[in-house]
């Protein structure tokens, strides 16, 4: 599963810096015979914004404020990297 490109346009239509998935990446498998290939990470990264892969426990951070930490690796022409994903929430 993934999203088409027009779902991401909407996305960065939004104004949002990023978006999480809990599958594998963050395009569908075929995603490469899509137009443009690979829609999210390609128009996300031209967007300056990020899309994180593999997260879990999504179902447990509050629909807005939770503060995320996810550092990268400093992969040289890299386009992506591996993280350790931290959300920050609020106790309440």
């Amino acid at each position: 599963p993934g999203p088409t490109a027009e779902a991401i346009q909407f996305l960065i239509s939004k104004d949002i810096k990023g978006w999480g998935s809990e599958t594998i990446g963050t395009d569908a498998g075929k995603a490469g015979g899509m137009e443009p290939p690979f829609p999210a990470h390609t128009l996300m990264h031209k967007a300056n914004r990020y899309g994180l892969a593999s997260l879990c426990n999504l179902d447990q951070l509050p629909p807005k404020g939770a503060i995320l930490i996810a550092a990268p690796l400093k992969i040289e022409h890299g386009t992506g990297s591996p993280i350790r994903a931290l959300a920050l929430v609020s106790k309440q």
